[in-house]
Parts: C-alpha cells; sequence; structure tokens
C-alpha cells in the first residue's frame, strides 16, 4: 500500500474576482483586455506627468496583477514604495506579490518594514508567519503568530501555523493543542479537523473519525476526507467499511486512481481475492498508467492466479517505470 504523504501548501498572496455568471466568456474576456489595457494607458499617461506619485505606481501595479504580470506588477509596487516608504499597505503589497513570484527575500524585506511601520497589523503578521513556515523557519513562525493572537487572540490563521510547526518539528500534543484551539474558535474549519484526524489516525487512535465525520459533515463530497476515512479503516482491519469509503470516492471521482489501487489492496492482501484485485487494480492503471504499484501488485496477483506471462509483463513494466523498484526485481529474479 502506497504510504500517505501529507503535503502543506501555503497560499500567501492575493485573490482575484471571477468572471460574473451569465456572461460569454470570450466576449467578457475581450471586453475586459480592453478596458484593461484602456486603464494602463491612462496611468501610464498621468505616471509620465506626475513621476513621484506613488499611488499612480500602486494603482499600475494592481492592473498589473489582473493581467497576469507579477514581475512587473513587483517593480511597480517597488517604485511605489519608493516614493511613499512609510505606507504599510504598499509594503504588505509587495511582499504578497514579491512572494508569488518566487522573489522571497524581497518578500521579507518587505514584511519586516510594514510591520516595523505598523507592528499591530494582524494581516502583516499572519502572512510573515505562514511564510516562515514555508521557508521552516519555524521560531520565526511562531512569533509572528504569536504576535496575531496578542492583537487578537481568536486569528484562526495564527494556531494554523503554530498547529504546522509542532506537527512539523515532532510535538505531537503541541500540535493537537493548536488545531483543536483553532475549531473551537471556527467550528466550521474544515482543514483543521482533517489535520486532527490525520494525528490522530498516526496515532491509531479512534477518536480520528470523530474528526474524520466533522469534516464529512461539512464537505460531504470531500474526496479527501473519504480517502483518509477510508485509510483508517483499512489499517483498522474494517475492509468492509474502507470499502465503502473507496467506492463513494469513485461515485464522486471515477478518475480517483488511489481508490481503485486500495480496493485491489484489500482484495489481494487482506482478502486473498486476486481475481477481484486484478480488476481493480487494471482500473487504477488505466486512470493512471504510470501507477507502479499497481503494475506491481497486479503481478502479484497474476502470479497467485499462475498467469506467469502477465504477472512476467507487469513486473517489466514496474521497472521500466521505475528501474529500482527492488521488489520487482525480487520477483523477476523468482519467476526465471
Amino acid at each position: 500500500m502506497i504510504a500517505r504523504n501529507l503535503i502543506i501548501l501555503l497560499a500567501i498572496g492575493i485573490f482575484f474576482k471571477s468572471c460574473k455568471p451569465g456572461t460569454d466568456k470570450q466576449e467578457q474576456s475581450s471586453a475586459d483586455t480592453t478596458k484593461l489595457e484602456y486603464k494602463i494607458g491612462k496611468l501610464n499617461d498621468l505616471i509620465n506627468q506626475h513621476p513621484d506619485q506613488a499611488d499612480l505606481y500602486h494603482q499600475r501595479a494592481l492592473l498589473q496583477i489582473q493581467r497576469g504580470l507579477f514581475s512587473a506588477a513587483v517593480a511597480d509596487e517597488k517604485l511605489a514604495v519608493k516614493f511613499d516608504s512609510l505606507n504599510a499597505a504598499y509594503q504588505l503589497f509587495l511582499a504578497d506579490v514579491a512572494f508569488k513570484v518566487f522573489m522571497v527575500q524581497e518578500s521579507i524585506d518587505a514584511f519586516n518594514k510594514c510591520l516595523k511601520i505598523e507592528p499591530n497589523n494582524i494581516e502583516a503578521n499572519l502572512k510573515f508567519a505562514e511564510l516562515n513556515l514555508y521557508l521552516k523557519a519555524y521560531p520565526d513562525a511562531l512569533k509572528y503568530a504569536n504576535d496575531a493572537l496578542v492583537i487578537d487572540e481568536k486569528q484562526v490563521r495564527a494556531y494554523f501555523v503554530k498547529g504546522f510547526v509542532y506537527k512539523e518539528t515532532g510535538d505531537t500534543g503541541k500540535a493537537i493543542s493548536s488545531f483543536q484551539t483553532a475549531v473551537e474558535v471556527d467550528p466550521e474549519n474544515y482543514d483543521a479537523y482533517i489535520q486532527l484526524a490525520n494525528i490522530f489516525s498516526a496515532l491509531k487512535n479512534s477518536i480520528a473519525l470523530q474528526y474524520y465525520n466533522n469534516a464529512l459533515r461539512l464537505r460531504p463530497a470531500s474526496t479527501e476526507a473519504l480517502y483518509d476515512r477510508g485509510l483508517f479503516f483499512q489499517d483498522a482491519g474494517k475492509y468492509e467499511l474502507a470499502e465503502n469509503d473507496y467506492r463513494i470516492i469513485l461515485k464522486i471521482d471515477p478518475n480517483y486512481a488511489d481508490a481503485y489501487f486500495n480496493l485491489g489492496y484489500i482484495q489481494l492482501v487482506y482478502l486473498n481475492q486476486p481475481k477481484e484485485a486484478i480488476h481493480f487494480l487494471s482500473d487504477a492503471i488505466s486512470v493512471s498508467p504510470d501507477f507502479v504499484n499497481a503494475y506491481y501488485n497486479r503481478g502479484m496477483a497474476n502470479k497467485l492466479l499462475g498467469n506467469k506471462e502477465a504477472a512476467l509483463a507487469d513486473f517489466r513494466k514496474a521497472l521500466e517505470i521505475s528501474p529500482d523498484y527492488k521488489l520487482a526485481k525480487e520477483r523477476l529474479k523468482e519467476m526465471h
């Protein structure tokens, strides 16, 4: 069975409004582009007339982002802070957009300047905490998260940052405490329930189910929560419940390869049903042609059924995808 890696993705940046419903997207896109370019042109004229006016550069930076030109937005915002270096909002915006284009040092510098101007800026403290977590600068992540909480003790994002810091540094107790505080402050926080569920699942503690169920109460069609709960049932030997979660996932997303794989794995390893396992593992391969573990396990199922050539083909394919796949090498050696 594939070990599930928990990946933390931190989004530090700017959110854009989507197109209004009921409008032809192509026509709207063309009209919006024309309107946007007109605004840029007017700003260019104003900047030529007033080259030291910070707000004009800030306005153009905002428009550059609408154009998808983040580097140009950084350049404009740098000019804005050059002419108005004590404007905390400009510094925070620069920190945001610089991180978007992986100008990490520029982002750090802008956050520091922003907080020097406005130490009690909650958003700056929270985002700087998130940035430091992303950089694995854990003491600084904790510092700025705690600074945000001094200003407002109900900042869920701060508890989230602290939870991840403690989780990544191995302090499970404090991680649990932080995520639990997050759901106490915001009982509708799906992500905190998932974090708590996965921590307790790793501890093989059945309280994980309570948190998975809370997450699914908020998002009944969450394939993430269903898959994680299915893994918990599977590891606990409750195969029927695990299979039920995987089948629900496949009704929501018929291309969810890991659900097919786990159904096949249960049939092969736990229920000794290699023929049924082949069916699910083939489905996993169909939607994910490079699913190396699916080839290996289908090879094992074929081997158990006496389908030597099919088994050899699967083991060879596994090695073609992953030349260092030790188990596939061993099975080929045995069969020859």
